[in-house]
């Protein structure tokens, strides 16, 4: 954050200028100015077109342990991409056609940023109030839908196929993200229930079944739940090695007794989860908001969004392997969810409610999207 400095402003004058004298209305607009610029500054770095470029290295990526320090460039600043949407979510990296792909769940769209040249567009529209996206290996997106509450995917000739809409012949109540294992091409989702609760991002109604997370196989499209012993399953990724399974807890948002950490479990000859324990708090001195998306680096490392605390707080704290938080990237904004990708995957984007944002790390996102 920029900080000013106190002083006498007359010190800095020097003594052979002439002295001016301002009118009652040119002193209020100048002072009016002043007040505009010095609140702009508390509230943090200016991130619009015309700010100045932040001094390197870039004092928003916080190394809190060392062993973060390797993964933060000494010349690489956090950029605003684009601003607009009401809440960016479900950000997603296409290797082929070299873009990222994020949803705006209230505004019920899809946006494309090109990397060629930064060109942002409108992708899809609409969307069935779309949360988290993903591309299974054979390139076709996943979308979990809030407002038709279901997981769908789209087919190379355009049309949609649903994928998972009901469990025990009751309604899901909003599948939230998702992610896809290699090997067998299974579709792994999580139901936490947040589109059914506001019709701001989806359509209101009652939640019909236990917030879970579920499994959907590719070869016979038969769904299982692997999970509910969470109260609001959120964020979801998988270890490197996909031996193991991370998923965000936002339950605290409803349940007050809910923990607000990150689990984690075995997973068992690539279908069901066992051993299930806590990742990560995420209290920090004294302060506990909410991950909320989550990806795993190829060291293992677990980048999660994070917000609904403040300034020092908001944006993605990044935990080492065995659960320590070794990092920060400070956001002006509460951070949804991230994607690594770019060209060489080493482009972390971040959704941050009206803003995508990215920086580049000395690390690769550990799967495609």
């Amino acid at each position: 954050m920029t900080e000013i400095a106190n002083g006498n402003a007359e010190e800095n004058v020097p003594a052979s200028a002439p002295a001016v004298r301002l009118g009652r209305r040119s002193f209020l607009a100048t002072a009016a100015a002043t007040a505009a610029a010095t609140a702009n500054l508390a509230f943090g770095r200016d991130y619009g077109p015309d700010a100045p470029p932040v001094r390197y290295p870039d004092p928003d990526v916080v190394v809190l342990d060392p062993r973060f320090a390797k993964y933060k460039l000494g010349n690489a600043p956090i950029q605003r991409l684009y601003r607009g949407t009401l809440w960016a979510e479900g950000p997603a990296w296409n290797g082929v056609g070299k873009y990222l792909l994020w949803s705006d769940i209230p505004n019920n769209v899809q946006h494309r940023w090109l990397e060629e040249d930064g060109h942002v567009s409108t992708f899809r529209n609409p969307v069935g109030n779309s949360n988290g996206n993903t591309f299974d290996y054979q390139g076709r997106q996943i979308s979990c839908q809030h407002g038709h509450r279901r997981v769908v995917r789209y087919e190379y000739d355009g049309s949609m196929t649903v994928l998972a809409d009901k469990w025990e012949g009751k309604p899901l109540n909003a599948p939230n993200d998702a992610v896809v294992h290699p090997h067998d091409g299974a579709i792994w989702f999580t139901d936490p229930g947040y589109g059914s609760l506001l019709n701001y991002e989806g359509v209101k109604g009652p939640l019909h079944i236990k917030e879970a997370v579920y499994r959907i196989d590719a070869k016979t499209g038969k769904m299982d739940k692997v999970a509910d012993e969470i109260y609001k399953p959120n964020g979801l990724c998988f270890s490197p090695d996909y031996k193991k399974l991370y998923v965000a807890d936002t339950g605290a948002s409803h349940y007050p007794d809910a923990p607000k950490d990150i689990k984690v479990w075995d997973v068992v000859d690539g279908k069901t989860l066992a051993n299930r324990q806590v990742f990560a708090s995420m209290e920090l001195d004294g302060k506990a908001g909410f991950a909320d998306g989550i990806r795993a680096d190829e060291d293992g490392n677990i980048w999660a969004s994070a917000g609904w605390v403040g300034e020092g707080y908001d944006g993605v704290h990044i935990f080492a392997p065995d659960g320590d938080r070794i990092g920060q990237i400070l956001l002006p904004e509460i951070c949804s969810n991230v994607c690594f990708g770019g060209t060489k995957r080493n482009r972390l984007f971040m959704t941050a409610s009206q803003s995508l944002y990215a920086v580049y790390v000395e690390t690769k996102g550990a799967h495609i999207s």
